[in-house]
């Protein structure tokens, strides 16, 4: 401990690496300034009541996403959700387009290029979701039905977007870390305090039961926080040997490294994606809902209305939702690696570099084996990420054991009957949202962040944060 707080002291030694972190932190504030600057006319009271029924919908996630800005409808409501689609969308498709892959390939002037075009597609993405915001306050009563209160909103939310991309883009490139990363991190560390009242509260409260609650949940995320660290540090290293080379009159000797494949190559979007999938049926019946019992129209035999019944209890908790969730889980980790790491390309740079892997032939039996570890490694990380997604939603939600068939009935007779068990079907309780996907980037954020500075201290022949001979490595080392 003493060396962690020698290697913070050192930090704010070096007046470069001092700058940096204090204009970081300045930055970070601003955007918590804006996040308390709603949007012109708009109906406080009524959005409140509005979001209590779509909290659960794709809005749900976007406001995760946002630092809670999407709940109050804030300048920054959309914060950087429209630049990470844009990010995501271009590198998908430079897989799917080659003359965008030529230009990838172009080093520092293609990755320019492709970040202009990010910044451009960021703001059109941003026009049509803020035009679809504008429209759903405008029918739920919270903006005036008009024009120009439609016009009011979409141009103040995407003026904050952009704001916020530039936010993020100067802390990149003047500041300490990832720029984008670090504003997500910072909206979701804002409910740190709250969970903290909350869990004041249960202990104060003097039942031990709720305080035994408390130190279970607590001895959880401290488990959980743990095993995202040494997995997401985890590498598996391929010894490559590059052989000797002649290049005019000189001769280059053969080298050795290694290829680090990381366990979980995926990050936290294969979470993202299921969980946004899984938000589109409740994002469709609220904006179009079934007529209701009593209402005209009411027709409790149609589709339409069997399909909403179910649904209503389809979500977080319920078996079958669980179900499906974890299995998008693995089917979109293994979606997403295929298409950011290509191992035929991997294996055909290496041929073309004379490197080769001992013991396998350059080319096609190299990316075999290439594709055989990474089909290993990604069935390991699918299932890590699994884990991660579900625990803490089983702690916060709880598992409805009554639906699961054939057997609910009997285990939720059991779980109701057992005074340490009572919490299973319902959760712990909690309001804050600590689940998983919030776990993973918080706790990879802050890995990539402390492994930049701890090599400027390095770099600069400071102590890092773990002592001399060690060395913490981030998601990106």
């Amino acid at each position: 401990m003493d060396k962690f707080f020698a290697a913070v002291q050192n930090m704010f030694k070096i007046p470069e690496l001092r700058k940096r972190i204090l204009f970081t932190l300045g930055l970070l504030a601003i955007y918590r300034l804006g996040a308390h600057v709603t949007a012109p006319g708009i109906n406080k009271e009524q959005l409140e009541q509005v979001w209590q029924q779509v909290s659960g919908t794709l809005l749900g996630v976007l406001d995760l996403f946002s630092g809670g800005n999407f709940r109050t409808i804030s300048v920054f409501a959309l914060g950087v959700t429209p630049y990470i689609t844009a990010s995501i969308i271009l590198q998908l498709m430079t897989v799917l387009y080659p003359p965008l892959k030529k230009v990838q390939e172009e080093g520092e002037v293609g990755r320019q290029k492709i970040n202009q075009w990010t910044r451009y597609l960021t703001v059109a993405l941003c026009s049509v979701q803020t035009f679809f915001v504008a429209t759903w306050l405008s029918r739920n009563g919270i903006i005036a039905d008009s024009a120009w209160a439609t016009m009011m909103v979409v141009v103040t939310l995407t003026t904050g977007t952009i704001f916020v991309m530039w936010l993020g883009e100067q802390i990149t490139e003047r500041g300490v870390g990832n720029g984008i990363s670090l504003l997500i991190f910072a909206g979701i560390v804002i409910g740190l305090p709250r969970g903290v009242i909350q869990i004041k509260d249960r202990i104060g409260a003097g039942d031990p039961w709720q305080t035994f609650g408390v130190i279970f949940l607590v001895v959880v995320l401290v488990a959980l926080i743990a095993l995202i660290v040494y997995v997401e540090s985890a590498r598996r290293n391929i010894a490559i040997s590059y052989a000797s080379r002649r290049v005019g009159n000189q001769t280059f000797r053969g080298q050795e490294t290694s290829l680090p494949l990381k366990i979980n190559m995926g990050g936290v979007i294969p979470v993202i994606f299921a969980s946004s999938v899984l938000a589109m049926p409740q994002t469709l019946f609220s904006a179009f809902p079934p007529a209701q019992p009593g209402s005209e129209g009411y027709d409790p035999n149609s589709l339409w209305t069997k399909v909403y019944v179910f649904f209503q209890q389809f979500h977080g908790g319920d078996p079958y939702y669980e179900f499906v969730f974890l299995s998008l889980i693995v089917l979109f980790t293994f979606f997403y690696i295929t298409i950011v790491f290509n191992t035929d390309e991997v294996a055909d740079n290496l041929r073309k570099h004379g490197g080769f892997i001992p013991g396998i032939r350059p080319g096609s039996p190299t990316g075999e084996y290439l594709n055989t570890i990474l089909t290993r490694l990604t069935t390991v990380g699918a299932l890590y990420l699994a884990f991660v997604a579900f625990v803490p939603q089983l702690l916060l939600s709880g598992f409805n054991v009554a639906r699961l068939p054939f057997v609910g009935e009997s285990i939720d007779a059991f779980v109701t009957a057992t005074p340490g068990l009572t919490w299973i079907p319902t959760g712990l309780g909690y309001q804050f949202f600590f689940g998983g996907t919030s776990l993973l980037i918080l706790v990879g954020v802050a890995m990539d962040t402390v492994s930049q500075i701890e090599a400027q201290l390095v770099m600069r022949n400071y102590e890092g944060f773990l002592g001399a001979g060690s060395r913490l490595r981030g998601r990106r080392s």
